[in-house]
């Protein structure tokens, strides 16, 4: 499916807010299982301890197969359909590429939010930026705490 394709698709009209809804666009590895096929999952993960990891699983949102970006709190859905026993597999492939795309809305708000230094694309990425070592509490114009 084309780039074209894809953007065709835009919202999902569920009743929950995935990321398709957060980003208002989706993602070309939601669609094309080739796209993730060479994702590998453990040099994608840095460190010995995989443990986060073997908890990512398959589910589904809206009757749909997603597994969910915990660093959005949020599904992504997946549209491909993924080969029987390998469900888990899929699902951490296309979270992986999705985070290490930058894709994940939770990482477009560190930049900007972010409190202390870490990878803005997480620990994934070795070639990620560092955010968050200037953190300053955002400032309203006009508001003052109350009693001053």
């Amino acid at each position: 499916m084309s780039e074209m394709d894809t953007s065709r698709r835009r919202l999902s009209g569920g009743k929950s807010i995935d990321t398709e809804e957060l980003s208002g666009r989706t993602f070309p590895y939601q669609f094309d299982r080739s796209v993730v096929e060479d994702v590998d999952l453990n040099a994608a993960t840095p460190g010995e301890d995989l443990n986060w990891l073997e908890d990512v699983t398959l589910m589904t949102e809206d009757g749909v197969n997603a597994v969910f970006d915990r660093y959005t709190n949020a599904f992504l859905k997946i549209y491909f359909d993924i080969p029987e026993g390998r469900e888990d597999e899929y699902a951490r492939k296309v979270l992986i590429k999705h985070l290490q795309e930058g894709n994940s809305y939770g990482i477009w708000l560190k930049r900007r939010h972010a409190k202390f230094a870490q990878p803005e694309l997480g620990s994934w990425r070795p070639d990620s930026e560092t955010v968050g070592e200037d953190w300053t509490p955002p400032v309203l114009d006009g508001w003052r705490p109350s009693g001053h």
